[in-house]
């Protein structure tokens, strides 16, 4: 399988901008042979928003989420594309997981909000549940929920085969990203796709690691780019009699619903 990470330069609030330069990545990465491709989080908002704004612009992230069904369809490729989801007067950070027919098979919200998100979104439900696709069994985490070891835990107890990480990890946040990756993947003997966004105190590294722990490819510091990565799924069969951590693990540690 070809999945493509879409590192790209987000400007807060002008969706148009957004909306436009992440289609041409996403068309570039499907004329590459991607047969996922990934967008970062609040890629067509920005992320320096007020409430107000994320609220105004709200209906037409809905709306791109509309389109890339659409293309989704027409190229028969999966696309994990985040948006701001609206349920009563709530915001929502979230991602839709659309199949190569064009359904939203999945959406996510994020369940931990990091800083001054809790001023202006409300957190998910504390449910970590990977969803099967045409390419794989997926699991899905925003940003933040990434830095508790318990989420991707839960999903590779759940059989995730890939678990996905749409990102705006700042400067201050660097050395945590190039740690907890790759620390997420050997622990669950899982892929691990960490997809970060460039400009506006993002420094990008999107990168994909291999259920050993080692990092497959690495996308640019600072820079716009596509990484594009072959994921053999039947790797982790192999790594899991190795590394038999989710064998060996006593069942009386998992979280309480798992049991």
């Amino acid at each position: 399988m070809k999945v493509a990470a879409i590192q790209m330069r987000t400007i807060s609030g002008q969706i148009e901008k957004n909306q436009k330069n992440g289609e041409k990545f996403v068309l570039d990465a499907i004329h590459k042979g991607a047969q996922l491709i990934v967008l970062p989080e609040l890629w067509s908002t920005g992320y320096h928003l007020s409430k107000e704004s994320f609220m105004k612009l709200q209906p037409k992230t809905k709306e791109i989420v509309e389109r890339f069904c659409d293309m989704a369809k027409k190229y028969e490729v999966v696309l994990v594309v985040p948006f701001i989801d609206k349920q009563d007067a709530d915001l929502f950070i979230a991602l839709a997981v659309i199949e190569k027919t064009g359904e939203v098979l999945q959406v996510y919200h994020k369940s931990f909000l990091w800083n001054k998100e809790k001023l202006y979104f409300q957190p998910g439900e504390l449910r970590f549940e990977p969803i099967q696709t045409s390419v794989g069994k997926l699991g899905t985490l925003i940003c933040y929920d990434m830095e508790f070891p318990e989420t991707s835990r839960i999903l590779a107890l759940a059989g995730a085969e890939l678990i996905i990480i749409p990102s705006i990890f700042s400067f201050s946040s660097e050395k945590r990203w190039d740690v907890q990756l790759p620390a997420r993947a050997v622990d669950n003997t899982v892929f691990v796709l960490g997809v970060n966004a460039v400009g506006e105190n993002s420094f990008g590294k999107s990168k994909l690691i291999h259920p050993k722990g080692a990092i497959v490819r690495e996308a640019a510091r600072l820079k716009e780019e596509i990484l594009l990565c072959d994921i053999n799924l039947q790797d982790i069969k192999q790594v899991r009699k190795n590394i038999p951590y989710l064998h060996d693990l006593d069942p009386v540690l998992y979280p309480h619903h798992m049991k």
